[in-house]
Parts: structure tokens; sequence; C-alpha cells
């Protein structure tokens, strides 16, 4: 083999994997990026994560880029530990596909239709049509086609290259001396995974198997070996992507290893004690792409059989391997930066994490306004908790996805990531409010402050009312309900006339001596941040709206509910404004 011939060979390794990388991203795009979501929310169940992870695995063409997801995943607290295993599970299989694709390239033929369907032909034919779709659709889903039929044909043109470069070697004796040592599986196993550790890649490691395989020289005896170590070599490129995950990440990643490990492990040792007692003949058998592809697919099969019923005991193996450290209490916020390459991802996580910040801004307000009447440390010390806690949100999530911005983003993700930046301000605020309200509290408990009957019965409307405007906007803002948005702009005039109403009912109360100037500055602080607080309930429901009603500005919705008094709008704000009346008493129902 000349030095030719070897620089031949790596040529054609690099033009595989940069084949085998442009069809798998062109088949993410092509699904619009929601393999990651689906792969996401539907491996609930053992059989639907296997399944998912065999598919995804198969369609991006690397076990190692489903493996990483999924660490991902259980890094930011998506996933739990025991769904991962059974994903790494589906792609330990899902990876094989890529053997039958390779399969495809050692189609030859020299006359009739079987010339037609000639390696040369069909990666002529799918690379031609690929760089027109590429260089002149304007249409970015053909755009995508065409890169997914060029990584194609690259891939064929590597793997066409690389059997040429060593398609002598099996005159070679010094070959044939090297193959009958990989004869012993151990020496044939550290030699795959150290293989597949250096490409960083099972499929193209078994690509070149494949490849050595035309020289006729390959046999069972010395192709099995190699595929097990492979399959454990696989593991390396996943290990190095939890480097700096958080604990349950990195199990999660191990958890790779470990099945890939324990599989090969049980398989070789059931394996070769059958032969040892048996003498398998066909150990002898001249392997060719096709049976090395058929061989890779059912030993990968049977290791998912074997350890599917064990994922518990995987589950064990890999806590008891890397134990929990204990760190003192911190706001849990857990946004992975892998998935800002995969924006549906990122857009899920930062949905479900603004989510959890919405539902501590609710809370905030909740438990400060319980300390205006039953005052209590713990109960501050909360809010003052709470408070922090939406800061830490504010500055890790707009961060987030101010780098998200940056991606190509479709337009439903670009309005989303709108919205979520828009609305992170006002949850950030209405805890800053809740903060302000339960310091006004501590003032009136420390300063043994009292309120008339009259003032009570007011901050009980208002309350009721505060009440329901957080709960409607933040169940809104978390179920993406478009027409309960609606009901926000109604209540949150009510509010402010309410507000309006208890100041002048202040002031009158303070020119008949009813109240004191010290009770009036703070009853005047407490109305103000109430005030402010449906003013911010507003803006997210406005951006619920616009985000739904793409053609609908923020400013134009008000200005049509508020200035022109639409209907709907007329009637929910009389139906508001009967429910939180003072005369009447009433101080609604508390939802």
């Amino acid at each position: 083999m000349s030095i030719t011939d070897v620089i031949s060979l790596l040529s054609g390794v690099a033009l595989f994997l940069f084949g085998m990388s442009l069809m798998g991203d062109g088949l993410k795009h092509v699904s619009g990026n929601k393999l990651e979501p689906i792969l996401f929310k539907l491996s609930s169940t053992p059989l639907k994560g296997i399944l998912l992870g065999t598919g995804v695995t198969a369609v991006i063409q690397s076990s190692s880029a489903t493996s990483v997801m999924v660490v991902g995943f259980v890094n930011s607290e998506m996933m739990k530990i025991r769904q991962a295993i059974y994903v790494i599970l589906g792609a330990i299989l899902g990876t094989s596909i890529t053997g039958w694709v390779v399969c495809l390239s050692y189609i030859n033929g020299t006359s009739g239709l079987s010339s037609l369907l000639s390696t040369a032909t069909l990666t002529g034919i799918v690379a031609v049509a690929g760089i027109i779709l590429r260089m002149f659709s304007k249409n970015p889903m053909h755009k995508h086609i065409g890169d997914i039929m060029m990584g194609f044909a690259i891939l064929m043109f590597g793997m066409s290259t690389m059997s040429g470069s060593v398609s002598s070697l099996g005159e070679q004796p010094w070959f044939t001396s090297l193959l009958v040592s990989l004869t012993n599986p151990l020496l044939g196993m550290l030699i795959g995974l150290l293989f597949c550790a250096l490409l960083q890649s099972a499929s193209a490691a078994v690509g070149i198997i494949q490849a050595l395989s035309v020289t006729g020289a390959v046999a069972l005896s010395n192709a099995l070996p190699l595929l097990m170590g492979i399959s454990i070599g696989a593991a390396f490129p996943v290990l190095l992507s939890a480097l700096g995950a958080k604990v349950n990440g990195r199990r999660t990643a191990f958890s790779y290893l470990v099945c890939n490990f324990m599989g090969v492990m049980v398989f070789a040792s059931i394996f070769y004690i059958l032969d040892a007692v048996f003498e398998f003949y066909f150990m002898n058998t001249v392997m060719s792409p096709v049976t090395i592809a058929i061989v890779n697919t059912i030993f990968r099969l049977i290791i998912l059989l074997i350890l599917a019923p064990f994922t518990d005991v995987i589950e064990a193996v890999v806590v008891r391997l890397i134990p929990d450290k204990k760190k003192p209490d911190t706001p849990g916020l857990n946004l992975e930066e892998r998935f800002i390459n995969h924006p549906a991802l990122a857009i899920e996580q930062s949905r479900q994490a603004i989510s959890q910040m919405s539902e501590q801004a609710e809370t905030a307000v909740g438990a400060a306004m319980s300390l205006i009447t039953q005052f209590q440390q713990a109960g501050l010390d909360k809010v003052y908790q709470l408070e922090a806690n939406g800061d830490v949100f504010e500055d890790e999530l707009g961060d987030y996805l101010m780098k998200l911005t940056s991606r190509e983003l479709t337009d439903q993700q670009s309005r989303y990531a709108s919205v979520y930046l828009h609305s992170l301000s006002d949850l950030e605020r209405i805890s800053d409010h809740a903060r302000n309200i339960a310091e006004n509290a501590a003032e009136i408990h420390d300063k043994h402050l009292a309120f008339s009957d009259a003032a009570l019965q007011e901050l009980s409307v208002m309350e009721g009312a505060i009440n329901e405007i957080l709960q409607t906007t933040m169940k809104a803002f978390r179920t993406e309900d478009a027409e309960l948005a609606k009901h926000v702009e109604p209540l949150e005039e009510v509010i402010d006339d309410l507000s309006d109403e208890m100041k002048m009912r202040h002031v009158d109360r303070l020119q008949r001596g009813q109240c004191t100037i010290a009770n009036g500055f703070v009853f005047n602080d407490l109305i103000t941040n109430f005030e402010r607080i449906s003013d911010h309930c507003s803006n997210i429901a406005v951006a619920i709206i616009e985000m739904h009603a793409e053609h609908i500005a923020g400013h134009e919705y008000l200005e049509r509910v508020k200035d022109k008094r639409l209907p709907d709008f007329e009637r929910l704000y009389e139906s508001y404004r009967e429910k939180y009346t003072i005369d009447s008493g009433s101080i609604g129902d508390r939802t």
C-alpha cells in the first residue's frame, strides 16, 4: 500500500464524514426542527423511547449526536435518566442504518438496468440534482433537500474512494497476518475501540471495515471483534460532551458507555463460550459490505434485547459510579447551552423556564399580600427569595434568548423568542412590586399601624382584582391562550379605576381625620404597587395576543379595545366593574 493509497484512504474518510454530516443536517432542517422536540416529548414509555432513539439516529446518522441531545435533556432537567437510557438503547441500534446506506456504494453493473443503478451513475445523478436545488432554488426547503442529496453523493464518493484505496490490501502478506491476529477477541475489540475513538464516528469506522471487506480477506472472526470494539468506542464523543455538565448530565453520558460496554461483554461472553463448545463453522465466512451491515445490525439488536429489561440496573450503576455532591441550594434555572444549536429545543426549554418564573412571580405577590394582615418574618423572607430568583431568571434567560436570536430561526420561533424576551422584564418587575408590598407590610407591622375598616375593605376589593388578573394572565401565558388573554385588559382598566377611587377616598378620610399621614403613605404605596402589577399583566397579555395575531401590533390592539370600546371589551369591563365595586362591599371571588 503506497503513500498515495494512504492519502486516498484518508481523503475518502474525510469525504465520508463530511457527507454524513451534511446529509444529517439537511434531514434535520427538512423535518422543520421537529426531531428534537419529538424526541423530548414522546419518549415517555420504554417502547417509545427505544423506537424514537432508533428513528432519530437513523435520520441524523449518528448515535453520538442523539445521545448528546439526550444528555442535554437530562442536564436541563427536561428528561429523567431512565427515559434517556431507553433512547440511548434505540440509538445503539439506529446507528447501524448507515451501514445499509453504505451498501448502495457497492452496486455495480456493466449493461442494461444494472448499469443505470451502478454507484457511479446513482452518485452522479443525485449530485447533479442536489447542486441544482442548492444553487438555483430560492425555497429554503428545496435548498435543504439539495443538501441531503449532495451529502448522500459525497458519502457515496467517499466510500468508493476508501474502497479503491484499500483494494490491493488483500494481496499483501502483512495485511493477512494482521487480520489473523484480530481473531483474538480482546485484541480486536481494543483496536476497534481505539479506531472509533480516533474517528469520533462509529458509522465511519464500520464504513472502513466495509471498505476493507472488498479485499476478500476479512472473515467474520476478524470483523466481529472490531464491530464490538467500535460499539464501545462510540461512547467517547458523548463522554466529551458531558464535560462541565451537572451530575445527572454526566450520569446520562456515562450510561451510554455502560450500555455499550455491558452489552458487548455479555454478548461476547455468551457468543465465544458457545463458539468454544460448538465451534461455529460460519466464523470463517468471508465478509462483504452487505454481510457486515447484517452482522452489525443483528449484533446491536441483540445488545438492545439483552439490556432493555435491565435499565433500572444501568441507572443504579451510573448513580453509584457518579454520586451526588452536596451543594448549597441555589435558584433552579437549568439552561442547556447545547440546545442553542437546536432552536426548537432551546425555545421549549425557554418556555419551561419562563413558565417557572411566572409561577414564582404569582406566588410572590400572593405571599406579599397575605403579610398585610398577617405578618410573619418567614413570609417576608420567602418574598425576598422569590424576588431574588426573578432577578436570576431575567439575567440568565435573557442572555440565553439573546444568544438564540443570533441563530437561524423560523418565523414562529422568532415570535416566541421575542415574546419571552419582552415578558421577562414584566415578570421580574411583578416580583419587584411583590417585594415592595412585603416591605410595606413589614412597615405596618414594625410601626404598629392600623388601617380603618373602610381602608381594609377597599384593600380587600383590590387584592381580589389583583389575584384574578394575575391568575388569568399567568394561565394565558403558560397555555398560550390568546382568548383568555383578552380578559386581562378590561380587568386592568377596572383596577386603574379602583386605584383612582381608592386614592380619592383616602384623601377624604384624611380630611375628616379618619386616617393619619403615616398610614396614608403606606396605603398609597400599596395602591401604586397593585396598579403597577396590573400594568405588567396587561403588557404580558398583549404580547400573547400579538404572538397569535401576526398582523396586529400591540399598540393597535390597545387602541382598538380601549378607544373604540369594542362590544366584547365593554361586556367584560362591566362584568369586572360589577364584581369589584367598593360601595357594595363585594370583594369578588378569589379564584
